[in-house]
Formats: C-alpha cells, sequence, structure tokens
C-alpha cells in the first residue's frame, strides 16, 4: 500500500527553488534539498524523480512567482515605458526576500555547462525565449521599425537583462537604476 505524503508538493518545491536560486544548481546537493524541504530522499525521488526533477519543477514554481511581472508587461500598451518599468519591476521582484538573488534563470544559465541535462537547457531556453517575444512584442508597440531590427532590440534587451540580474546580486539600487536608464538610451 503506498503511503500518504506528509508534505504539500507546491511548498516543497518554493522551498527548493529558493535554494537553487541562492546557491545554484550545481552547488546545490541532495542533501541540502532534503534539509530545506524538509523531506527524505526517498520522497523526493518518489515525487520528483532526481535532483533534475526537483529543479524543473522549481522552475515552474519561479515562472509562476515571475508571472506578475510578466503579465503587467504582456498587458502593457506603451511600448518601451513598459519594457523599461519591467527592468525596474524585475529588480524589485529579485529582492523579494531581502537577499540579491538574481535571476534563477540567468544564475542556472551562467553556471551549466556543456554537459548539462537537456531537460534543464530546454527549460531555460523556452523560458527565454518567451521573455525574448514579449520584449518584441513591445517594441512593436511604439516602433517603425522594420522585424529584422525589432529581433535585434529584443535580443539586445535579453542580454540587457542577463547582465540586470547578474548585476542586482552585488550593485546598488542607484547603479542598478543607471544601467537600466542606459540600456534604454541605446534603443
Amino acid at each position: 500500500m503506498a503511503r500518504k505524503k506528509e508534505y504539500i508538493e507546491e511548498e516543497v518545491i518554493e522551498k527548493a527553488m529558493n535554494l537553487f536560486w541562492r546557491n545554484g544548481y550545481e552547488t546545490t546537493s541532495m542533501q541540502m534539498l532534503e534539509k530545506e524541504m524538509g523531506i527524505n530522499k526517498f520522497s523526493i525521488y518518489s515525487s520528483f524523480g532526481s535532483k533534475n526533477g526537483v529543479f524543473l519543477e522549481s522552475i515552474k514554481c519561479y515562472k509562476e512567482k515571475l508571472r506578475k511581472i510578466t503579465d503587467k508587461l504582456k498587458a502593457s500598451s506603451n511600448g518601451s515605458i513598459g519594457l523599461k518599468q519591467y527592468f525596474y519591476d524585475f529588480v524589485e521582484f529579485s529582492k523579494e526576500t531581502n537577499i540579491a538573488k538574481g535571476c534563477l534563470i540567468t544564475n542556472t544559465a551562467n553556471e551549466l555547462g556543456e554537459d548539462a541535462d537537456p531537460k534543464i537547457q530546454e527549460e531555460l531556453t523556452k523560458f527565454i525565449n518567451t521573455i525574448r517575444s514579449l520584449f518584441a512584442n513591445n517594441l512593436k508597440q511604439n516602433s517603425t521599425q522594420d522585424d529584422a531590427t525589432l529581433i535585434e532590440q529584443a535580443d539586445y534587451l535579453i542580454v540587457a537583462m542577463f547582465g540586470l540580474s547578474s548585476a542586482s546580486r552585488v550593485f546598488n539600487t542607484k547603479q542598478l537604476n543607471n544601467y537600466i536608464e542606459n540600456t534604454f538610451t541605446n534603443l
């Protein structure tokens, strides 16, 4: 007879997500996950299959948390002004718990090598492409530029977002605001 789970998956995944976000994918061990999630390895393997499975669920949790600002950008109808606000909103989001953690996706992309799990790479790519598409759609709102230029600008903003994500871990608010303002001056 199967044992009844004595934990709520969403709660333990949120704990795991925060651990990965703080420490990185590679550095996070199964022992750390056990301790942070408050469940044993058997339960982790039973529910999520592996560390990779926990991480993939953590990415889903992260996207859900980020949804508040991505939905705001999606609903925005003021082009680059809405994009700039997304950058500012992201800085606030990344400091949600008073620990400057940057972006889980960026942090992970920065640490994974060529031999990373293909499913994790696929999830990172899907996430980045979704944000890039949001950027491109917002750029179209107040631009007469051709599609190729808009795509180049969306790519520029994705790279800028990666930079902002990394910088948000160490730089102060004034420096981050200067970065954002200069990013949008160059559009």
